[in-house]
């Protein structure tokens, strides 16, 4: 890497995933919307003809008549051809395949279990970090060997126990974990604006958070536009809407799509806790007890929000995987449309060409004080030069510290069930999730049906 008029040339930019039908295209338009940097990007995959085809689709992007700067794109063979050199390494991986996604959301539910994604928390999300906690043990140290020096952003679920293994296994790893759900209670924020106050032009980046918590679990215990405080305003907005719900879009968008809601979860929590939960509906259920909001498909329909089945991601990779054939093949062209996510607006702060401050997943360092040291928070931090500093942020309030300690506890302690190879230590975490209402006899047995499910990827625990 060398810098040469204002610009950052020659980047490398390693892409751990980068067979993916959907995110690596987003990063590919987002690089090429930047015109202060430039460079490679090595794609890794375990499916190298995905990789191949990616590269074809990104080597297309300079053609495009709006495209500001130019990168070249090569499939790589190993991961160490991928990070040597690296300066940015990207992770966004599938742990396993959605066969085992549908073990880990739909197993459950003979047992009265039911959960809105499955990938972060309760008992799929728990299933999920103990394939995944493996897989980045190889990546951490992959990159401690080929590329110390690297930046690593990571955009893998569960989010917190990824980042927690790269720490955990390369200490000096310069991580952090990247999540646009805080975005969208931004946008929600300006909404209010719009309804409450008649201010049509408020933009999401205006909208000035406070952020604490862990991943999809995150609170705002600050927020302001301009002079505003937003918190009056949010209460007045709740207390209007807490009844029947919120959309800008059509009045049953959300009965037709499984990521929209009505946002009554998010209003109900502010109204009962004081502190403006900030991720989608979707998320912030599976981290409260299940009882709450997920006691079944009918308590979930009167929340206003879905349950995003397995068959519905099947479906949505046949398209995808159809999309790429035809990016692959010249039938469509790509294009180049910034995707709202921040992972490039950081690597250009971090090369110096900008100041940044925003959300990300980190290990705490004392930013939220009355949580563990070394568990993986988010929080804001300042991007600048070389440096990402988190933003001391203060102790969550007293009256959600029970709800968000017990998921960091259990968290942590799944990670080390993890490295330690435990399956007795991850069922303690697995029976302590807020979603299982289980007997301990049921939730064995739950426990071990979903183990034997997704075994091919757990053979080292049974070693």
């Amino acid at each position: 890497m060398r810098y040469e008029n204002n610009r950052a040339e020659d980047v490398k930019i390693a892409y751990i995933g980068g067979g993916s039908r959907g995110w690596a295209w987003g990063l590919m338009s987002d690089l090429a919307a930047v015109d202060d940097m430039n460079g490679t990007v090595a794609l890794y995959d375990i499916d190298r003809e995905a990789a191949e085809k990616n590269a074809v689709i990104g080597n297309r992007m300079k053609e495009l008549p709006d495209c500001r700067s130019a990168w070249k794109y090569a499939a790589a063979d190993s991961l160490k051809e991928a990070l040597t050199g690296a300066d940015f390494v990207v992770i966004s991986i599938l742990p396993g395949t959605f066969d085992e996604m549908e073990s880990d959301v739909h197993a459950p539910e003979k047992y009265g279990i039911y959960q809105s994604v499955g990938d972060t928390a309760g008992p799929g999300g728990l299933m999920r970090a103990l394939r995944t906690i493996p897989m980045f043990e190889e990546i951490a140290a992959a990159i401690r060997d080929f590329c110390p020096d690297a930046w690593v952003i990571n955009y893998t679920n569960p989010m917190t126990v990824c980042v927690r293994t790269l720490y955990r296994v390369f200490p000096q790893i310069k991580a952090f974990g990247c999540c646009h759900e805080v975005f969208g209670t931004q946008k929600l924020l300006a909404l209010v604006l719009k309804d409450m106050l008649w201010i049509e032009d408020a933009k999401r980046e205006e909208i000035r958070v406070n952020v604490v918590g862990v991943n999809h679990f995150t609170w705002l215990t600050e927020a302001k536009y301009k002079n505003i405080d937003l918190f009056p305003l949010y209460r007045s907005f709740c207390e209007k809407y807490a009844a029947e719900g919120f959309s800008e879009q059509a009045d049953n968008n959300w009965m037709n799509n499984s990521f929209a809601s009505r946002e009554r979860v998010k209003m109900d929590l502010f109204l009962r806790f004081g502190a403006i939960a900030a991720a989608g509906d979707r998320h912030l259920a599976e981290f409260c007890p299940g009882s709450w909001y997920l006691k079944d498909p009918e308590t979930v329909k009167s929340w206003c929000f879905g349950l995003t089945t397995v068959a519905w991601r099947k479906e949505d990779l046949k398209k995808r995987l159809e999309r790429s054939e035809r990016l692959y093949t010249g039938e469509e062209a790509p294009v180049i449309s910034q995707t709202g996510e921040e992972g490039v607006q950081q690597m250009r702060a971090i090369l110096g060409l900008r100041d940044l401050v925003t959300n990300v997943n980190i290990p705490n360092l004392g930013q939220i004080p009355n949580l563990p040291v070394g568990a993986v928070v988010e929080t804001n931090a300042h991007f600048s030069a070389d440096s990402v500093r988190p933003v001391f942020a203060g102790p969550l309030p007293e009256s959600i510290y029970p709800l968000v300690s017990r998921v960091s506890g259990i968290q942590e302690l799944i990670v080390q069930a993890a490295l330690d190879r435990d399956l007795e230590k991850a069922f303690r975490a697995f029976q302590m999730d807020p979603n299982m209402n289980l007997s301990i006899p049921d939730a064995r047995r739950l426990f071990d049906e979903m183990a034997e499910n997704t075994r091919k990827y757990l053979g080292m625990y049974f070693n």
